[in-house]
């Protein structure tokens, strides 16, 4: 695959997710994550402490945090193939959790390993074969305490 050259926007990535959320999966659209930096290795996405995130101690419930791994870990599978154009089919395969803490606070969600995401993409559109490959997301409240750490498998196939 030759190196992309469409530049991708923050914002139409964000309206991206909007979309996503809204039309696809109304369960991010409820949690409404909020996508604060994206680039080509490196994602950043921020749930808030709320009415619909927080669960009957007052922390956050494991499901809203299950979308903002989600939506970290998956993002960049989006945002590799808006880069090249081409249409993507992508899922979970499976995930690891690991609570830490209690999210007592907005939680920010930190994924580091888009260059894996972009290999497992590179990867499908040459052999037009499904790739898996297991990513991490690491949860943090707003002290910078280390609240969960998530392992999901990507499954990303290349249309």
């Amino acid at each position: 695959m030759s190196k992309p050259t469409k530049e991708i926007t923050l914002s139409k990535m964000r309206w991206m997710l909007w979309l996503l959320g809204t039309f696809k999966i109304p369960m991010v659209a409820f949690c409404k994550p909020k996508l604060i930096e994206l680039n080509a290795n490196r994602v950043e996405v921020k749930i808030k402490l709320r009415r619909r995130t927080k669960n009957h101690l007052k922390s956050m419930y494991f499901g809203a945090l299950a979308v903002g791994a989600d939506v970290a870990g998956g993002i960049h599978a989006f945002y590799f193939a808006e880069k090249s154009g081409k249409k993507v089919s992508f899922a979970f395969k499976s995930m690891k959790a690991e609570f830490l803490m209690r999210a007592e606070s907005d939680i920010t969600f930190i994924g580091d390993q888009g260059n894996l995401v972009e290999k497992a993409f590179e990867k499908s559109d040459e052999t037009g074969e499904r790739v898996n490959q297991l990513v991490i997301v690491n949860a943090f409240d707003e002290n910078k305490n280390t609240v969960a750490t998530f392992e999901l498998e990507v499954s990303v196939k290349v249309k």
